[in-house]
């Protein structure tokens, strides 16, 4: 082997390994970056505030109570315009 080829290799070599290193730097890093923003939303999931038994009956019923209002008003509403509809029409 002349000087050349041996220098080639070296440096093929020392390209191959550096690839190596970095890729396994960046999947050490993502591993790191998962791990951390899974400690960050237990940590805020901690600190989250549930509402209380008596506060969600209160909440659902104000919910329904609007669904049922506004199913009401709208179902009203289409068939006071379908009336006009079959006068004028």
């Amino acid at each position: 082997m002349s000087k050349k080829d041996e220098k080639n290799t070296k440096k093929v070599t020392k390209e191959k390994v550096s690839k190596k290193d970095k890729n396994t730097k960046k999947i050490k890093k993502e591993k790191v970056k998962k791990e951390s923003f899974f400690k960050g939303v237990e940590k805020e999931m901690g600190k989250v505030r549930w509402p209380l038994k008596k506060e969600m009956i209160k909440y659902s019923i104000a919910t329904l109570s609007f669904i049922i209002f506004f199913g009401i008003f709208f179902t009203l509403g289409d068939l006071i315009i379908a009336g006009f509809k079959m006068l004028v029409g």
